[in-house]
């Protein structure tokens, strides 16, 4: 039997040999759009979601062989990188790029932006980061409004991406 103690100690051992943040909480996290994620860093965000690169696999049966098959990598495809928040002012530059892209008719060529995403420590410091490379809004989704909830009112912004890269 495992006692509370032997548990504490398991767990200060942890910690002093992975950081004092380990493991991290999920629910402290910035975002940037543009060149300096210092200066366009947003952190009203409600969540963060669609940072899962993967693979896309081709299966190719083996002639003359019908008890196996092969499966050959294709491709790394993005998911859509989702935003949610709470509606923004219309003065935000995210809430204007948005704009510009989804109401602007295809007229103006789409402008793809560099995008980070930052795990925080409870200092405000990152932990992790990913860059989220031509990243260009595609869809931008206003959640209902409902007399009977006492809740913000929340905006979902999607973009799709090229790829995205751990750098932390």
């Amino acid at each position: 039997m495992i006692t509370p103690q032997a548990l504490q100690a398991g767990r200060a051992q942890l910690r002093s040999a992975t950081g004092a943040n380990y493991p991290p909480p999920a629910f402290h996290f910035t975002v940037s759009f543009g060149a300096q994620p210092s200066r366009d860093a947003d952190s009203a965000f409600h969540e963060v979601s669609g940072i899962a690169p993967e693979i896309e696999t081709e299966t190719v049966a083996e002639g003359g062989l019908n008890g196996s098959v092969h499966v050959l990598p294709k491709g790394v495809k993005q998911p859509r990188l989702v935003l949610k928040r709470g509606i923004a002012l219309k003065t935000s530059r995210l809430v204007g790029w948005c704009q510009d892209v989804l109401n602007g008719d295809l007229i103006k060529p789409i402008v793809p932006q560099l995008m980070h995403v930052f795990l925080l420590d409870h200092q405000g410091e990152p932990l992790r980061g990913w860059s989220i490379e031509n990243a260009w809004p595609v869809k931008w989704e206003i959640d209902s409004f409902n007399a009977t909830r006492n809740q913000v009112a929340m905006e979902k912004i999607e973009l799709a991406y090229a790829r995205s890269n751990r750098i932390r």
